[in-house]
């Protein structure tokens, strides 16, 4: 199924709604219709127990009768997402950027945080252009979190992900570089934006077998597939779990391929007026146009 978020006006707080055929279920409302309580927001609802085969009492009921189905174009979409506890991001987890940006694929997999007040969906990047002038994009395939997950192994990892969404780890070169680590140019406002849907892992026949890009004002600047991975999901879950408990909804960036703008001749960085599209085959199109605070 397809989860994402959604609001009808701009006075309503989102709620989690499955999409599908041009509708949206509304899942707390359709729940309390058919006597499931459902929570309203994602990360609550990733939380629940059974919470699949309540969604799918809730949808079912919703087809049948309409209580609660509404249509997708009436609708303003969020981050499928909103508030995970943690934002993970994987550094040089394709060999091809790794060599771009002049480095050595890595051994084990290389962590970083992006602060969740980053995570947005569909819509705006945002920036002050008198703090960042160097603003890049990088696709990555994002894994979220459906259980709780310390210490697992990569056998048991996967019964601990609930799905994926497209994402892009937004950075802001000149800070990134002139801070010699990551945190601050990873995590500016709007800088964390994942959607349009959280597409659970029954969905996707195999998540290292899907093309992956980037398009900036409709040219594709990066092209790769999740093939190329040097640390697959159940690797980056597992690794993850041992050094802190994964917790639903929480996000994991799993890194980006060649093709971003900072090392490209001539750099192509994003800038007021920009458009920048994240795709993954499958999964979904994520995107976001650019503009200055």
């Amino acid at each position: 199924m397809r989860i994402g978020q959604f609001t009808r006006s701009s006075e309503e707080r989102p709620w989690a709604g499955v999409v599908g055929d041009e509708r949206v279920i509304h899942l707390r409302e359709a729940g309390v219709a058919v006597g499931v309580d459902l929570p309203r927001r994602t990360v609550s609802l990733l939380g629940e127990w059974h919470w699949r085969e309540k969604v799918a009492l809730a949808v079912e009921y919703a087809t049948e009768t309409g209580v609660g189905a509404y249509d997708l174009a009436d609708l303003d979409r969020h981050a499928p997402v909103t508030d995970p506890r943690k934002a993970i991001c994987v550094g040089l987890n394709y060999e091809d950027h790794a060599e771009e940006s002049g480095g050595d694929p890595p051994d084990e997999p290389v962590l970083f945080a992006k602060f969740t007040s980053a995570i947005t969906g569909p819509g705006e990047i945002a920036w002050n252009p008198e703090l960042t002038d160097k603003v890049d994009y990088e696709a990555e395939l994002c894994v979220v979190i459906g259980a709780e997950a310390r210490e697992v192994t990569e056998n048991e990892a996967m019964e601990h992900v609930a799905g994926y969404t497209p994402g892009n780890d937004v950075s802001a070169r000149d800070l990134q570089f002139a801070d010699e680590q990551w945190t601050r140019g990873k995590s500016l406002d709007s800088f964390g934006p994942i959607g349009p849907d959280l597409v659970t892992t029954d969905e996707v026949a195999d998540v290292h077998d899907l093309s992956i890009w980037a398009e900036l004002d409709g040219e594709r600047l990066q092209d790769s597939t999740t093939a190329n991975l040097i640390f697959s999901v159940p690797e980056l879950v597992a690794f993850c779990s041992q050094a802190f408990t994964l917790k639903p909804g929480d996000v994991i960036f799993t890194g980006t391929p060649a093709g971003v703008g900072i090392f490209r001749e001539p750099s192509e960085l994003l800038e007021e007026g920009s458009e920048i599209t994240v795709g993954i085959e499958g999964v979904g199109e994520l995107t976001n146009h650019c503009t200055y605070r």
